[in-house]
């Protein structure tokens, strides 16, 4: 089985806007979700930490992040099983942080293993 990785793109903003009892409810999607079959891990990134590290002409660039050119953050990320992409983007279509954000899948390319130690 191949692996695909799920990163969840938003506004954090949107988050702060919910009442305690909306988002107790949308987290228990997310929970609901991370507990199919086919979820190999899942975490949360922090939305309000984070460094740019960039180097240009040998010179190393540091720079607080994670932020880019918009208000939309990496929030987290899921990895994933399945046989192909399709199957990756089937099993994916009802992850609920699509109704808010947006869902990337990439397919996870395998290091070779020789050199690690």
């Amino acid at each position: 089985m191949a692996k695909y990785i799920l990163l969840l793109r938003n506004d954090p903003s949107g988050w702060e806007k919910m009442s305690p009892e909306d988002m107790q409810k949308w987290m228990q999607r997310y929970i609901d979700w991370n507990n199919k079959p086919y979820v190999v891990q899942s975490d949360r990134l922090d939305s309000f930490t984070g460094r740019v590290m960039q180097k240009k002409d040998g010179k190393l660039s540091v720079t607080d992040g994670p932020y880019g050119e918009s208000h939309e953050v990496l929030g987290g990320y899921y990895t994933i099983e399945a046989k192909d992409f399709d199957e990756a983007v089937k099993l994916s279509s009802d992850h609920p942080h699509a109704e808010h954000g947006t869902v990337e899948i990439r397919e996870i390319m395998a290091m070779p293993e020789h050199g690690r130690g």
